[in-house]
């Protein structure tokens, strides 16, 4: 049984000391950096790639499980594919066999699930748009708020306007513009856009659930020089006690992403590296078969 940390302050302020790891041998190139982060107050351990997507050596992918339940470790899907790098991805249903997903998830342009276009909270329905990462046939990544019309994807430019008790009306599609992707899925909520912090929680929908508490995490984001920043926070541990939404926000934005999204967290949260399993899922070394991962690896 794993003995949780039972410090619930939320913090304005995240200091890390980050050491880079010498994981890869032979080493890959600049191209691709590890590093291992540590906030003894809180406290915290947290691991971070650092990719860059400029790089044409290098592919970004998102991918689905698909053995019979739709289900797979990240270190299988990791050998599968052989990725040097993979993190977990959307929410699935966990007690489902075989599992669905929760939202859109797209591989090589085709939608295995579709989008969450409204939920019911308190018999009021709620039309959103909920985050999304998307990575283009060009290898650039976008993080956005997404929807579907007649299987075509389009993006909002701003974040739908929902409020507790206050939903928004249903979406005119004229005012969202074309989101053309190869590889995609939705999760959220968002947490960094246009360079600020804008933790989207009521927009998408999320102020019913637990999801803004602290938790282990994954996040993704994109930095204004093409980087691609995938972090995992370790939680519900004595020396790892996960983060709130805004939290997990802060540390994004200090460490440049002008564009950021969460993930599916809990137990899910994993990042493996070169067949390695870094971090310590819920205080252990067993991962959680998930349906979705976003992979790095070397394009073929």
């Amino acid at each position: 049984m794993n003995i949780h940390c039972q410090n619930d302050r939320r913090y304005n302020e995240i200091p890390i000391e980050w050491t880079e790891l010498d994981i890869f041998s032979p080493p890959i190139s600049s191209s691709i950096k590890i590093y291992h982060g540590v906030n003894e107050t809180l406290p915290l351990h947290v691991w971070v790639a650092s990719v860059n997507t400029t790089d044409s050596s290098l592919s970004v992918n998102i991918v689905a499980a698909d053995d019979e339940d739709k289900r797979e470790t990240l270190s299988q899907i990791s050998q599968q594919y052989g990725a040097l790098i993979a993190i977990n991805g959307g929410y699935f249903r966990v007690k489902q066999d075989p599992t669905s997903h929760v939202g859109l998830l797209m591989e090589d342009h085709k939608i295995i699930s579709s989008p969450i276009r409204s939920l019911i909270y308190n018999d009021k329905r709620y039309f959103t748009a909920r985050g999304a990462l998307g990575v283009s046939t060009k290898g650039t990544v976008d993080v956005a708020w997404v929807t579907e019309n007649n299987d075509s994807l389009f993006e909002w430019e701003e974040p739908v306007t929902n409020l507790k008790g206050k939903p928004h009306k249903p979406l005119n599609i004229s005012e969202a513009i074309p989101w053309v992707m190869e590889d995609a899925l939705q999760a959220g909520p968002v947490l960094i856009a246009g360079g600020k912090i804008h933790v989207t929680v009521n927009e998408e929908v999320f102020f019913h659930s637990t999801i803004p508490n602290i938790h282990p995490r994954t996040a993704a984001g994109i930095t204004e020089d093409g980087r691609l920043i995938l972090m995992v926070v370790d939680g519900r541990q004595m020396r790892s006690r996960g983060v709130y939404l805004d939290e997990l926000a802060l540390m994004m934005h200090g460490l440049g992403c002008i564009e950021a999204i969460n993930l599916d967290g809990g137990g899910s949260s994993a990042m493996v590296v070169d067949g390695v399993l870094l971090n310590r899922p819920s205080g252990g070394t067993t991962q959680r078969e998930v349906m979705s991962a976003i992979t790095v690896s070397r394009r073929e």
